[in-house]
């Protein structure tokens, strides 16, 4: 990557990401191998009219340090002062970025599990709340490192993960901007279709799995882009391939199998399998890693509950390159993905008005944990199931079935 191709990936997460506005703060989370971004980020951000922009870095080193031997009641606790700063950004409208691609995604595969489980940093309550609050706008972006390459690819070939990735954001488009407004506009068109259906309920059956997830009659499906309640519009994930909704937190029974490796909490988490009833989480399994998810689902009561269901097919350039990078900001754009922990409050259109309590009420969960997981492959079938109970196929061998 070149010095010009980095500036216009960093104009590119600025201005169709974020969508920075002038006189805005700028938060930037990252890892010290994304080093380069954030700098680039930084040099953009003040040139389109930023008043500051911070750059907070992660070293998951001492992460494991801490697992390793700090006393075990303290490691539950994460610092005020990184809570403050993302309540400061909520209570100022900033504009928030994360950048991914761990370096090395099972650094922490030799310490104890459940102690692991319990330390949830980098990943911050406040940061969550203030992402899905409505009053920033956000977004989260790759950056190849040569241990992430490794992970993928056995070799640490960061030229080839950059060359996968520069397609996925479409920067190998004439004009990217106006490539990534096409593509929102598809997506948007196929989350039209099914708030127009109205479905009561998605059914998702393929081996290993038969799980029925029951849907708010007032929540919406999104696609790509999302909005401040103060009117800025932003993308919150590049590169996206979804669309999305939060599913009735009280409505989940069977059984369900993830189909790709799940990076998180630096496990991998491999060959997951959950099991629901009444919308719980009753059981886990997994052939490596298992205690981290069982670790993350005692976070609270609402980690125990979904949070979110969305549907990729197989026209998503990340499904159709064959790799999976063990990232879940692209695993998760591969294929269709469910989320257990918080729901996404914008499912809901007057969520902004709602107090927790009342949101509960309705049916969107919350929780302070959020993790994705992989559960799409050509042999996954989604039917949509009408509230007379009738079944309409959404998805067979990866094709999308509603048209458009």
């Amino acid at each position: 990557m070149n010095e010009h191709e980095l500036q216009s990936y960093a104009r590119l997460v600025l201005s169709v990401g974020a969508n920075m506005q002038a006189g805005q703060d700028v938060t930037v989370n990252a890892m010290l191998e994304h080093a380069p971004l954030a700098r680039a980020l930084a040099e953009e951000a003040y040139a389109m009219g930023a008043r500051y922009v911070d750059i907070w870095y992660w070293d998951p080193h001492a992460k494991r340090s801490r697992i390793r031997h700090a006393p075990n009641d303290t490691l539950g606790w994460t610092p005020p002062w990184l809570d403050a700063r993302h309540e400061y950004t909520a209570e100022h409208r900033s504009a928030n970025i994360g950048i991914v691609g761990d370096p090395e995604p099972d650094l922490l595969v030799e310490v104890d599990p459940t102690r692991a489980a319990i330390d949830r940093m980098p990943f911050l309550a406040s940061r969550l709340t203030a992402n899905m609050s409505g009053a920033v706008n956000w977004t989260i972006v790759p950056w190849p490192t040569a241990g992430w390459a490794s992970t993928a690819f056995g070799e640490p070939d960061v030229d080839r993960l950059w060359g996968y990735l520069r397609a996925f954001l479409r920067l190998d488009q004439p004009d990217p901007v106006a490539a990534w407004n096409e593509h929102v506009e598809r997506l948007t068109t196929r989350a039209a279709q099914m708030n127009e259906r109205g479905f009561d309920a998605l059914h998702y059956r393929r081996p290993g799995t038969d799980l029925t997830v029951g849907l708010m009659p007032d929540a919406r499906w999104s696609a790509a882009e999302m909005k401040t309640h103060w009117g800025v519009t932003f993308r919150p994930n590049l590169p996206t391939e979804e669309i999305f909704t939060a599913p009735d937190r009280r409505r989940a029974d069977g059984v369900i199998r993830s189909t790709r490796p799940l990076a998180t909490g630096g496990t991998v988490v491999r060959d997951l399998e959950v099991s629901f009833s009444g919308g719980v989480v009753t059981d886990v399994k997994a052939s490596t890693g298992a205690d981290i998810v069982r670790g993350q689902l005692e976070a609270d009561e609402g980690a125990r509950h979904l949070g979110e269901l969305a549907l990729v097919d197989g026209s998503s350039p990340i499904g159709k390159s064959g790799v999976v990078f063990f990232d879940t900001l692209l695993d998760e754009n591969a294929t269709c993905h469910i989320a257990y922990g918080a729901g996404i409050p914008t499912a809901l259109e007057d969520a902004a008005a709602l107090s927790t309590e009342e949101r509960l009420a309705r049916g969107l969960n919350h929780s302070k944990v959020h993790t994705d997981f992989m559960v799409g492959s050509p042999e996954l079938e989604v039917d949509g199931v009408t509230r007379d109970g009738d079944r309409i196929p959404i998805l067979r061998d990866e094709v999308w079935q509603l048209g458009g």
